[in-house]
């Protein structure tokens, strides 16, 4: 490593206090000084090249320094870079609010605009609560959440967020959530499909429902993947039953589609597979792909009516400085400029079609099980028989070595990669990922009794 890489780790470790990371640890494992980004590149300061797999924490939709999100963002640079939301207004917030709700065939017409995942969370929150509020209806302040779920890590998000290593330090300062059972199909009894999971999850939803349905205000989920959750993929009828449910017991339903959303899953918005809206549509991550911090909620003619009255404290008193800021505005419409004008959605389902082909072999190797895909999401398990200490840091630190950024969660491996990869970088994908996980597992497992049978489980 060159002492301009060396430098820069140093001097972050010093002034850079990292998120999700134990810094203690980072001092023997240095964060990768990254000098600047090409397409589905990362470049270091050696020039060394790391193929971003995760689209950068799931947001880079079309890689690094794309030339015409560029352009626009410069053209805007030279018009008017901000300006406050409140009592003003711009073309860039107002046209992608009226397309967003376009996407939605009219059923969500109404953007609030803020600045990151969790922000519109606790708006999504908020709004519900005041809804039922200005209907005269104040008891209604509960939420429920799916086991495992993730939605954000401020104390509003957290309080529906149920993973433990996010949440258990926090927990007395939260309030409390409903727990409803995921639908995870990773949880099939032998001879369950898919299907069969979400309905009992539905079931259990029922139950909440039909309790508690008096005080609750909504239920929250992430469409068709539970993302910090190991990429818990399962079943779009779970969406369509809960929307049922929400509908029967008079419960709104937010759509967390922050990380599924922009056509992670195949479809523009998650909800669309499963012929649902919701009342709130939470969106961030790839809306600007990942060019600046924006984040909005998307909610229906009922909720925004819910809101409209001479008293000022009935309306929706929520803010942030940079509520939609026009540089971010801008950004999110040249996104949806190349859904438009580039086939985006169709090129998808032929990248992961590709990839899938490309990832084949891992059905039959016994150190994996699980393997499964939505949309451009893959992942799979590493089996614990074959998994050594440390098992994400280690295949993070080996996958670095082959020119690949990737970053476990616990033993689950996942690919999130920009929309970007033709045939040949597919297939030196899957080579350097095959190499990677040979480095990383054991040859044989710990437990001579291990499994070894691989377990093709598909969601």
């Amino acid at each position: 490593m060159s002492d301009l890489n060396a430098g820069w780790q140093q001097r972050s470790l010093q002034a850079v206090w990292h998120p999700c990371t134990q810094m203690q640890r980072a001092f023997s494992v240095p964060p990768l000084p990254i000098a600047r980004g090409e397409g589905p590149w990362l470049i270091d300061y050696d020039g060394r090249r790391y193929l971003d797999a995760t689209s950068s924490w799931w947001v880079n939709l079309f890689g690094h320094a794309d030339a015409g999100i560029n352009a626009a963002l410069k053209r805007q640079l030279d018009t008017l870079p901000h300006v406050m939301l409140a009592g003003c207004t711009h073309a860039p917030a107002v046209e992608l609010s009226e397309r967003l709700s376009a996407l939605t065939g009219g059923a969500l017409g109404h953007a609030f605009y803020a600045s990151d995942g969790a922000s519109a969370v606790e708006i999504a929150l908020k709004m519900s609560f005041h809804f039922w509020r200005n209907r005269a209806q104040d008891q209604k302040r509960e939420f429920v959440c799916l086991r495992h779920g993730y939605h954000g890590e401020t104390l509003g998000a957290l309080s529906v967020t149920d993973v433990a290593v996010f949440r258990d330090t926090y927990d007395p300062l939260l309030m409390r959530a409903h727990l409803a059972m995921s639908p995870d199909a990773r949880q099939a009894a032998p001879g369950e499909s898919a299907a069969d999971v979400a309905r009992r999850a539905a079931a259990d939803l029922r139950r909440i429902l039909a309790e508690r349905h008096g005080h609750i205000a909504a239920l929250i989920v992430e469409p068709l993947v539970q993302c910090a959750a190991g990429m818990a993929m399962y079943d779009a009828s779970y969406l369509q039953m809960a929307r049922a449910l929400c509908d029967e017991f008079g419960v709104h339903l937010i759509a967390d589609e922050i990380a599924v959303g922009c056509g992670r899953t195949g479809s523009f918005f998650a909800c669309e597979q499963a012929g649902i809206w919701p009342d709130f549509i939470c969106l961030s991550k790839g809306i600007t792909a990942g060019y600046l911090p924006l984040s909005l909620v998307l909610s229906t003619d009922t909720v925004f009516g819910a809101f409209l009255h001479d008293e000022v404290a009935r309306g929706f008193l929520h803010s942030h400085s940079y509520t939609g800021n026009a540089l971010a505005c801008t950004a999110a419409l040249a996104v949806l400029d190349r859904f438009e004008n580039a086939g985006v959605l169709a090129e998808n389902r032929l990248r992961s079609a590709r990839l899938a082909e490309a990832l084949s072999p891992l059905w039959n190797d016994a150190r994996v099980e699980n393997l499964r895909q939505q949309g451009t999401i893959f992942a799979f398990e590493v089996r614990e028989a074959y998994a050594p200490e440390r098992f994400a840091e280690a295949f993070h630190l080996a996958g670095r070595e082959r020119g690949l950024l990737l970053r476990p969660i616990g033993r689950t491996v996942y690919l999130m990669p920009p929309y970007v990869l033709d045939a040949g970088l597919t297939a030196w994908l899957a080579a350097r990922l095959f190499e990677t996980l040979d480095a990383t597992c054991l040859r044989a497992p710990r437990d001579a009794h291990a499994d070894r049978a691989p377990d093709p489980t598909v969601a």
